[in-house]
């Protein structure tokens, strides 16, 4: 079993447009939401932290030690507490790289991960887990660029903060 090296440029990849776009983001953003109850920007960054450091905490406890605490509360009831987008980007650096240890031994040990909730969760191969991350943090990130339209930025400022974002997949 081994890990697919357009998986890893796909996932590390990911991971950069992740650091574009919280460099983008000011504090104020944080704040922004639709208005009609939906999350706002921090909650949906705090959403992607707790989902990477939360799963690991179950599929790969000893990968999840010592990261960074940005949230607090649970996976219902959340809160960012770090907003410094350098400081967030840092948090999400460190448990993606966690992420991709984690999957790395498990392929290297021939296992799949514990599936906590009896649902199947990454039973077919560890390296699911990288791939929903991917497809996760591509749902959350199209929130929070719609929530940053919606807070007033303007089609050439969305334009400057997507372009270098699509590049990255570009190359």
């Amino acid at each position: 079993m081994t890990l697919p090296d357009l998986l890893l440029e796909a996932y590390r990849r990911n991971g950069r447009v992740n650091a574009a776009l919280l460099s983008a983001l000011t504090p104020a953003d944080f704040d922004l939401s639709d208005g009609r109850g939906g999350w706002t920007v921090g909650r949906h960054l705090g959403h992607l932290a707790l989902f990477r450091v939360g799963w690991l905490g179950l599929i790969s406890p000893a990968d999840a030690q010592g990261l960074p605490e940005v949230v607090e509360g649970d996976w219902q009831n959340f809160a960012l507490t770090e907003r410094d987008p350098a400081r967030l980007a840092e948090a999400f650096r460190l448990s993606d790289e966690a992420a991709l240890r984690a999957v790395q031994s498990a392929v290297a040990e021939g296992r799949t991960f514990p599936d906590p909730y009896g649902e199947g969760t990454y039973q077919a191969h560890p390296a699911h887990f990288l791939q929903h991350i991917i497809v996760h943090d591509s749902h959350h990130r199209g929130q929070v660029m719609s929530l940053l339209r919606q807070g007033g930025r303007s089609a050439e400022q969305m334009e400057q903060l997507d372009s270098p974002m699509w590049a990255i997949w570009r190359e």
